[in-house]
C-alpha cells in the first residue's frame, strides 16, 4: 500500500504542485491523481524510478512511500 501522505509530502517540497509532477512524467493530473489514491492505477517501476531520481530518494524513503505496510 502506498503512504499517500508521505508522497504529497515530497511533491509539494519538490515540485510544489501535482500538476508539475504529471507534466514532467508526461502524465495527466487525473492519472497522477489516480496513482497516488490507488484506486484505479498503480504507479509502474518506470515511474518510480523517475521520481526516486527527481526527489533524489534513497532505498528507503522509495519503500516508505510507495511499500507501506
Amino acid at each position: 500500500m502506498m503512504n499517500k501522505t508521505l508522497m504529497k509530502s515530497y511533491i509539494m517540497r519538490y515540485d510544489g504542485k501535482q500538476s508539475v509532477l504529471a507534466e514532467a512524467m508526461g502524465i495527466s493530473l487525473s492519472s497522477l491523481n489516480a496513482k497516488i489514491n490507488g484506486k484505479t492505477a498503480e504507479f509502474t517501476q518506470g515511474e518510480m524510478d523517475f521520481i526516486r531520481k527527481r526527489y533524489n530518494l534513497g532505498l528507503q524513503e522509495v519503500s516508505d512511500i510507495f511499500f507501506a505496510q
